[in-house]
């Protein structure tokens, strides 16, 4: 490769939290090299949310199209290929997906990290760094190429209408707002609506608007249902109502977020806004909030204790523990205790 590679690919199809992390990479790498010729494969939720990136060409592949999508997204991408393809994705999916990429260096994950006959599909690795946030080992790998990734900014492209939305639901009068987003696409990390409505009754309590936020799927939507019918309080009904466009706009208008490990999570810290998050089943040094961890509740050593019989530090880096019952150890009280933790200090 040239001092300044004229053309990288990279390749993360999902989730929405994972192709979030990618953001601060792409904005190292054309910091660097403001002339590289970038290039993205994603999914199609991802190119919802992320369209309009400034000196990116996305390639979306729907999941759904197997092996004939592979062969049409060949057919789009350059003909004289790439430098070098970052393949930050190790399921088999899209490791086969990178097959299809032309690029002759081919850059994956280290051997802990890789699954799915992914170190087929590679000819280098970035480096192992046992106990490091996902964000920071997808900014990693730049460091093949010469560089580091030593500012973490996200950029978000949301347009002025999407702004505009969000500006027109409720009036900006000074009220703080907790905003729900209740449900993570694994349900097995998801909290219970009853608890949900105690924090926000306490919050309403404290003269704290509440608006619950959420996708269009029947979970999301039986699962806000219960959260309002269990509330002694008004709230804001949003789930549903917004575009992937439009959510990180409303995201940025809450004071706090309250949420599982999920897209929405993410989003939000990189929209500047505060996350409560709430770890079982998922350890928040990995896969929480970036940016600041103050204001979640972490019960992921307990859970890992309970289900697996040894201490979180004796997991291997990343392990689930999505067992069903485990968001039953975040009581109703570890929240309210992080959302005070919160006003504290935030109160002038």
């Amino acid at each position: 490769m040239s001092a300044i590679p004229p053309s990288i690919c990279l390749l993360r199809l999902s989730a929405l939290g994972d192709v979030t992390h990618v953001l601060p990479l792409v904005r190292t790498l054309r910091a660097a090299w403001p002339d590289v010729r970038l290039h993205w494969i994603i999914d199609k939720a991802g190119h919802r949310l992320l369209e309009g990136l400034p000196g990116v060409v996305f390639h979306v592949y729907d999941k759904r199209s197997g092996l004939a999508g592979m062969r049409a997204l060949r057919r789009e991408l350059p003909a004289e290929g790439f430098d070098a393809l970052l393949q930050m994705q190790v399921a088999l999916r899209a490791n086969l997906l990178s097959a299809f990429v032309p690029a002759r260096r081919r850059i994956g994950y280290d051997r802990s990290r890789s699954k799915d006959l992914h170190g087929l599909f590679v000819n280098e690795r970035i480096a192992d760094r046992p106990g490091i946030h996902v964000l920071d080992a997808i900014g990693s790998f730049c460091e093949p190429l010469g560089l580091r990734q030593t500012e973490v900014a996200w950029e978000m492209p949301v347009p002025d209408d999407a702004y505009e939305w969000a500006d027109r639901q409720w009036p900006d009068d000074g009220t703080p707002v907790l905003m729900i987003s209740p449900c993570s696409s694994h349900a097995r990390r998801n909290w219970y609506a009853e608890r949900y409505a105690a924090l926000a009754d306490h919050a309403a309590a404290k003269d704290w608007r509440v608006v619950l936020c959420g996708g269009r799927s029947e979970l999301e939507r039986k699962t806000a249902d219960a959260i309002l019918a269990a509330m002694k309080r008004p709230a804001l009904d949003l789930v549903g109502k917004d575009t992937l466009k439009q959510l990180p706009a409303l995201l940025k208008r809450a004071s706090l977020l309250v949420t599982p490990d999920s897209g929405p999570m993410h989003i939000a810290n990189a929209m500047g806004t505060k996350v409560l998050g709430l770890h079982a089943a998922s350890n928040p040094r990995r896969s929480g909030p970036y940016s600041d961890l103050h204001y979640c509740v972490d019960k992921y050593d307990v859970a890992a204790r309970k289900y697996l019989g040894k201490p979180a530090e004796a997991l291997k880096w990343g392990a689930k523990i999505e067992f069903d019952g485990v968001m039953e150890l975040i009581e109703t009280a570890d929240a309210i205790a992080a959302f005070e933790r919160y006003v504290h200090d935030h109160t002038m």
